[in-house]
């Protein structure tokens, strides 16, 4: 438990200095409010919170992985991770520092999402149980190529192409059913297939079909957090 604490005061100290990845966290709310405010989507056929359901994945596909993978990277490339290995802190417990510290200042902006798409009552909760699900596994997403990068610009390099993959392939997805099955596997096409659920009441109030993509997005939770694992084991003392 010390290890953890010790971990995640760091990355506090890190992260709170890194304007870069503080801005990640304020800027998709921002853009979504404006756009829910400026733009009417009712002559369009388009739910309210359209735009909310857009910039959700595309927070948690898009900037939580880059932002991740950047800070391990950056540990790695300074030696900082190689002492905290040398030091016993196991790949679980330095995952939870770091990641910690993501999980929770990615919170904030879920909850902004929440009140922005008039979320409200057991829909808002709902919500925040798909988003956090989504940031969990970008950061384990994000935490395998930071360890698997060999420097902060290849994690960059690396992450970027995937991270538009996952965040705008679900924008796509919602007008192509082609594009939709395609994508129907990875987590954040399934938060979109959740907050659209939003949308039909019946299919809502019943839950039946909320079960199916949580199941998919912990899917990806587990085979991200094995990868994780993998990779720190073969490659975390590198750099």
């Amino acid at each position: 438990m010390n290890s953890v604490k010790a971990v995640f005061k760091k990355q506090v100290k890190d992260t709170y200095k890194n304007m870069s990845v503080l801005i990640q966290f304020i800027i998709y709310p921002a853009v979504a409010f404006a756009m829910t405010a400026l733009v009417d989507v009712s002559d369009m056929g388009m739910p309210n919170a359209i735009f909310t359901t857009m910039l959700a994945s595309v927070f948690v596909g898009m900037a939580l992985v880059p932002g991740v993978a950047t800070i391990i990277a950056e540990d790695r490339e300074k030696k900082s991770l190689r002492f905290l290995v040398m030091a016993g802190v196991k790949p679980s417990v330095y995952l939870l520092g770091v990641g910690g510290v993501t999980f929770i200042a990615s919170l904030f902006p879920s909850i902004a999402f929440a009140f922005i798409g008039g979320f409200y009552g057991q829909k808002f909760w709902v919500f925040i149980a798909v988003m956090m699900s989504g940031v969990t596994a970008s950061i384990l997403l994000g935490s395998t190529i930071g360890i698997f990068a060999k420097n902060q610009q290849a994690a960059t390099g690396l992450a970027m192409p995937i991270a538009m993959v996952l965040g705008f392939g679900p924008m796509i997805a919602g007008f192509n059913e082609q594009v939709a099955r395609w994508f129907s596997p990875f987590y954040t096409q399934q938060l979109n297939v959740v907050i659209d659920n939003f949308n039909t009441v019946g299919d809502y109030q019943s839950g039946t079909s909320l079960w199916q993509p949580f199941a998919i997005m912990w899917a990806n939770v587990v085979v991200l957090a094995v990868l994780f694992i993998l990779t720190f084991a073969k490659k975390g003392l590198r750099g």
